[in-house]
């Protein structure tokens, strides 16, 4: 790994044939407050116009490019790359306000031994502003527990030290969606996630390329949670409160798959929750 910049934040920002809305996320980069600024963006085999999009920002961004490999190899060598003090990540179809860097840059110049920490986000929809529902309200310190039913967590708002990912671990390139909510879990089982109560992220959905309509997130979600416990690194609370929502998972994922006639695999699900 490179050898750190204390001030430095390093972005990296992963993209995969979604050069309709590039353009936006990088600029949100360079538009920031925060000086000291490092941009990484990773192309992860675009076939669509991404590589003549960048030319535009080769003299203010480092350019990779890597056959199609997935977000989490992507951020992942984004990150290897990098030589920053702090990481921020950002996916393509996100933006940031001007003021998000200097914001978690000071909090954590604020709070010494803090590792990580995100802002709040402003959600667009298709287009048109949308309030998240009760169960998506990001916790702030020890959220282990309440991130496990779902990801509390956006790549686009958080920022982390460096030296998680050496506490940690990177990116699970197996998986091809809740990448994050695994990483996440991981973190959050002994690190405190704060929470800056300040919308600085925008995060954009609801555009027919999103990862998560292609692929059955529960699926991932249950993987995760038995590397988890298979891990023993959980405390026996910890364990127990994620038994219970695996089971709960495998419940629902195994009706789904006999409700669309997935009869195999169904039973697999179904007899995994009854085995928790």
């Amino acid at each position: 790994m490179n050898q750190k910049n204390e001030n430095l934040v390093s972005v990296i920002l992963p993209t995969y044939n979604r050069a309709w809305t590039l353009k936006d996320a990088v600029d949100s980069v360079l538009f920031q407050d925060y000086p000291q600024i490092e941009l990484i963006i990773v192309d992860d085999g675009s076939e669509d116009n991404t590589q003549e999009l960048l030319k535009a920002y080769k003299s203010k961004s480092i350019i990779l490019k890597q056959k199609n490999s997935g977000v989490s190899a992507a951020r992942n060598a984004g990150i290897k790359k990098s030589r920053g003090e702090f990481i921020a990540l950002l996916d393509s179809d996100d933006a940031w306000d001007k003021r998000k860097i200097s914001c978690q840059v000071e909090f954590f110049k604020r709070n010494p031994d803090a590792l990580i920490c995100q802002t709040e986000e402003i959600w667009i929809r298709k287009g048109k502003r949308v309030n998240p529902k009760v169960k998506h309200k990001k916790p702030s310190g020890m959220i282990f527990e309440p991130s496990l039913d779902l990801c509390l967590v956006s790549p686009s708002a958080v920022m982390m030290r460096r030296q998680l990912f050496d506490l940690k671990g990177y990116f699970n390139e197996k998986f091809t969606v809740c990448e994050d909510y695994d990483l996440w879990l991981r973190i959050s089982s002994t690190i405190p996630v704060f929470l800056i109560d300040k919308p600085y992220t925008i995060k954009r959905g609801g555009h027919r390329d999103q990862l998560s309509n292609f692929h059955s997130q529960d699926k991932f979600r249950i993987l995760s949670l038995i590397n988890l416990i298979e891990s023993n690194s959980l405390t026996q609370a910890q364990a127990a409160k994620t038994k219970k929502v695996l089971k709960k998972k495998c419940t629902i994922y195994g009706n789904g798959c006999m409700k669309r006639g997935k009869k195999e695999e169904g039973e697999y699900y179904l007899n995994l929750g009854q085995s928790v």
